[in-house]
């Protein structure tokens, strides 16, 4: 079956073939039918009509109207309906796109509906406003860089759709969904993954990423990793996609916390630099709004202008500052602040932007009924069979959740340590011994910086939601740390041997961050007396080729005394290596 982007392509070709078509208007009921394919997946369905009337302004070559436009049936949206996703003005392949969007019959057009898209089948741009209210290029696409390119291209429209048809389908949902409210997590989460999509499509097209050597070298040495061949090269890649997207999110967030008891506040108005009166969200300063001295630094190090402007990235991440300002926040944070938002906001986003990888991992949210029992059990085992009175809040009572994700695990651990805490009537003293219980004994280790970042953002949020509010250091710009640590929880266990001395000074040498993050992770592998281990590790998954302190954690379950020898690949997943790292 086709794809729409390959089916456009086709029909072009077809059109183009014939020699007899028009320069413009032939094509364009290939671009009506792209349109609708695109619009068909939306909810609300958005459908093309081609040839508007003439409303005061000219008439548009399409307008782009909602299913809730038009009546049941009917071809034609409702007598007197403006198209709601804007309209559409269509020029020849030849003609230059850039120059029609300043054109005068742009500028009608751009008055009377405020969107439009401008497209020569090859380039489009969506004139919308900006912040003033003034005309603006929102967000563009290119397929090639000339008329003659392009034809070229469309000699073999499969091979040009494989190139090039997922940005192009990506972009024009974007498109349609301009104009739509854009107000609960997962219709942010999905536009964080379109962007991320293409971003990563960027990178795709580097077959090689001089500038981040340093970073790959680090993240292997701090993780026992090696990102080799296409499956690491992969993990590598969207580990840094998804680091640097959630780096901008949580820095939204937390611009958002900042900002919120300043009431009433129009939209979009903020903090800046330094803390300084800012009007909007700018992605550019969100290192001074992560706190975590990790998070920070690794963002820092993917942000860095010499290492995003070669790869192409400044320019998506500033399409998603755009988005993340025009995000309805009052109703946004209405939904985001209840309980496991977070975690429904991730998985949403990892299976948009790479399902294959999420697939691979292992990642999928565990069900809060499961959490929320495997966690009282655990609680009721301290209490009814260790004699544990106060269970999981005994301060004598160390918990580590090994794979924590995005922490749902810590958090119902957290939030049973807070009810406990309560029924002694500690008052204000409960916020206190809550906190410390996330500082020192409820640790968690996650090996993806984007759920990482997700589990800092949101215990982080529910501890200031409990009266338990990190504190930051004025003069450090950092907060209070929490025990989740970016760390491969099957290795480190024991001292590094003298191959793993050398690794660690190295780290210490180019990322002095991930060194701190990696030494304080073998604190608590090598010197805190863990009673409890619970979580959902992944049942199978790539990450990169295991290091030997890793890969011997499956062979004690190969040796038997009477059965044979186990056969196949069954232990090799990583469910079992996580249970032997727990088991010993």
């Amino acid at each position: 079956m086709k794809s729409p982007a390959e089916t456009y392509f086709a029909a072009l070709a077809e059109i183009r073939a014939t020699g007899g078509g028009v320069r413009e208007t032939s094509y364009y009921p290939a671009l009506i039918n792209l349109l609708n394919a695109v619009g068909e997946t939306l909810k609300p369905r958005v459908l093309a009509v081609s040839q508007l009337r003439n409303a005061g302004a000219g008439s548009p070559d399409a307008g782009l109207f909602t299913a809730s436009q038009f009546s049941k049936g009917a071809s034609d949206p409702l007598p007197g309906q403006s198209p709601e996703r804007g309209v559409v003005e269509i020029k020849s392949v030849a003609e230059d796109g850039w120059l029609t969007v300043n054109s005068a019959q742009v500028s009608k057009y751009w008055e009377k509906y405020r969107l439009v898209l401008v497209t020569n089948y090859r380039d489009f741009l969506l004139v919308g406003e900006d912040r003033t209210g003034q005309p603006t290029v929102l967000e563009t696409l290119r397929l090639a860089d000339s008329a003659e390119d392009f034809w070229a291209r469309l000699i073999q429209p499969r091979a040009f759709a494989q190139a090039r048809g997922e940005r192009l389908v990506e972009y024009l949902k974007r498109v349609l969904l301009c104009a739509a409210p854009l107000n609960n997590p997962r219709d942010v989460a999905w536009f964080l993954a379109s962007y991320a999509r293409d971003a990563r499509a960027r990178l795709e097209e580097k077959p090689d990423l001089p500038a981040l050597a340093a970073l790959r070298g680090a993240l292997e040495n701090a993780l026992g990793l090696h990102f080799e061949a296409e499956d690491g090269e992969h993990f590598f890649r969207s580990t840094l996609i998804q680091t640097l997207f959630y780096g901008v999110f949580s820095a939204w967030v937390l611009w958002h916390q900042q900002i919120a008891p300043r009431s009433p506040l129009p939209p979009g108005e903020g903090l800046g630099v330094r803390g300084e009166v800012s009007e909007r969200f700018d992605w550019k300063l969100a290192s001074w709004t992560l706190r975590v001295p990790m998070i920070r630094a690794l963002f820092e190090q993917l942000s860095q202008p010499s290492r995003l402007l070669p790869l192409g990235l400044a320019e998506v991440l500033d399409w998603v500052n755009g988005v993340l300002n025009r995000v309805d926040r009052a109703a946004f944070f209405g939904q985001f602040a209840a309980a496991g938002a977070v975690q429904y906001f991730y998985e949403p986003f990892l299976q948009a932007f790479d399902p294959e990888l999420r697939k691979q991992l292992g990642v999928w949210y565990t069900p809060p009924e499961i959490v929320r029992y495997m966690v009282a059990r655990v609680d009721a085992v301290l209490r009814e069979e260790l004699d544990i009175a106060d269970g999981l809040a005994d301060p004598q009572v160390f918990i580590l959740d090994p794979c924590c994700g995005t922490g749902a695990y810590l958090t119902e651990v957290l939030r049973h340590i807070k009810a406990r805490l309560d029924e002694q009537g500690l008052g204000g003293l409960a916020g206190a011994k809550l906190k410390q219980a996330a500082l020192d004994r409820v640790f968690g280790f996650e090996l993806l910086p984007a759920p990482y970042v997700v589990a800092h953002l949101q215990l982080g949020l529910l501890l200031h939601q409990w009266g338990a509010t990190l504190q930051l250091d004025a003069a450090t710009g950092q907060t209070e740390r929490l025990g989740v640590y970016l760390t491969n929880a099957l290795t480190g266990w024991q001292p590094p041997d003298e191959d793993g001395k050398k690794r660690m000074a190295q780290l210490a040498l180019n990322f002095p961050e991930l060194m701190a993050e990696n030494s304080a992770a073998r604190v608590v592998k090598q010197e805190r007396r863990i009673l409890v281990i619970l979580g959902n590790p992944p049942y199978n998954g790539f990450a990169g080729v295991a290091v030997d302190e890793e890969q011997e954690l499956a062979r004690a379950y190969r040796q038997t005394r009477r059965a044979p020898p186990p056969q196949g690949q069954g232990l090799n997943d990583l469910y079992v290596r996580f249970y032997r790292m727990a088991e010993r």
